[in-house]
């Protein structure tokens, strides 16, 4: 099974959003843009700006865990991609 970690940024809030997912990475983002109650569902303009491929759910899970920690503790919430990227 292939699974993605991935990182969305809506323009509208100036906001990133972290998660994982083994479905269509695209079937993803149409949920995220869908009218609904959670974080990603206050709009609808959200773009995918980095992706990472794994084997399996544990790994992508693992990796979007990593990825929000170091978001967690970065000062100036300036997410350069690069420092993403391993």
């Amino acid at each position: 099974m292939s699974c993605i970690a991935y990182i969305l940024f809506s323009e509208k809030r100036n906001k990133y959003y972290i998660g994982h997912t083994c479905d269509s990475i695209n079937e993803r983002l149409r949920k995220h843009n869908a009218n609904h109650s959670g974080f990603t569902g206050k709009s609808n303009d959200w773009v995918i700006v980095y992706t990472e491929k794994f084997n399996d759910k544990s790994l992508a899970h693992k990796r979007e865990m990593q990825i929000k920690k170091w978001w967690l503790f970065r000062s100036d919430r300036a997410f350069p991609l690069s420092a993403v990227m391993v």
